[in-house]
């Protein structure tokens, strides 16, 4: 039977969430059975993997299999994406991701808990390609392009203790990292402004724009989020809340039942430090530092994503 990829390129990051998670010999082989040419690239340093699948779509490739964890998902994406925008005549070759980071979150918004083999077998076998055409958001301050997601506060600092944590590995890693976090939090003073309006200002424990309804692969803090409805959802924990109950509270989305918590849409979101001091804020899971203000805006329907049939 004849498959509809002709050609895939694989985008490993080898250091993702410890290099032994990350099998890019077992995807390559089973890539090779469903795709007429498939080859391999290594990233080399951050930011990599944005160049390589831009090289990608710029080749004419039909997939980028990103093997790593959600930095390295939403790296392939920005080059997918903005390879397109300086070649509108390019058709960007559709993501696929094989879970081997930290968080995974991004896999998971997608195939659930589905093991990797078989999402691979679903997306690239049979003669026609399931492909979700998903909104990304674009960074002002520094024009990258986010996929999953991008957050302040716990999350972001909590991504950050997590770099620390080699001993472990996969979802756990993360898991630690928010209890290690949890010791020493405290709330910081923020502005949030959703398409102009300002829906808090006052003390924040995080505010998550997405994108994806999950971060560090198992808290859902977006449990509304549609990644295709052209819009950005945002829930912001405002410092009212006792932080130590946000973990338990976000595995099943329950924290939006709280007053202490806003959830909003809209397809600009602005985020603002008001003390002064730096924003600890990630997005696709890597941290950043140094700024005290983040502005997000929506790029409806830029990546083509394969899933499988359905939605979740």
């Amino acid at each position: 039977m004849s498959h509809w990829a002709r050609t895939a390129v694989i985008v490993a990051n080898g250091r993702a969430g410890g290099a032994a998670s990350v099998p890019v010999r077992e995807v390559a082989e089973t890539c090779r059975g469903l795709v007429g040419e498939v080859s391999v690239v290594r990233t080399g340093c951050p930011g990599h993997a944005r160049t390589l699948a831009a090289k990608a779509a710029r080749d004419g490739a039909d997939v980028v299999v990103a093997v790593g964890g959600d930095g390295t998902a939403g790296e392939a994406a920005g080059g997918i994406v903005t390879a397109v925008e300086a070649d509108p005549r390019l058709v960007g070759p559709a993501l696929l991701c094989v879970p081997a980071g930290t968080g995974n979150s991004f896999y998971k918004e997608i195939w659930q808990d589905r093991p990797w083999h078989e999402s691979i077998a679903t997306a690239l076998g049979g003669t026609r390609p399931h492909i979700r055409q998903l909104d990304l958001a674009r960074v002002e301050e520094t024009r990258d392009t986010v996929l999953l997601g991008a957050c302040s506060g716990l999350v972001a600092e909590a991504l950050d203790a997590a770099a620390g944590l080699t001993r472990l590995t996969g979802r756990v890693r993360y898991q630690e990292a928010v209890t290690t976090t949890l010791r020493d939090f405290v709330p910081h003073p923020a502005r949030i402004v959703v398409d102009g309006e300002v829906v808090h200002d006052g003390s924040v424990i995080l505010a998550n724009v997405g994108g994806g309804r999950y971060r560090g692969g198992g808290f859902l803090l977006l449990p509304r989020s549609v990644l295709d409805d052209g819009l950005l959802d945002v829930c912001v924990v405002t410092g009212d809340l006792d932080p130590r109950e946000l973990p338990g509270l976000t595995r099943n989305g329950r924290h939006l039942e709280r007053s202490e918590v806003l959830y909003r849409r809209g397809r600009r979101i602005e985020i603002e430090r008001t003390d002064g001091a730096p924003l600890t804020f990630e997005w696709d899971g890597e941290v950043q530092r140094g700024r005290t203000r983040y502005a997000l805006d929506v790029l409806p329907a830029v990546l083509p994503v394969l899933s499988p049939t359905g939605r979740p």
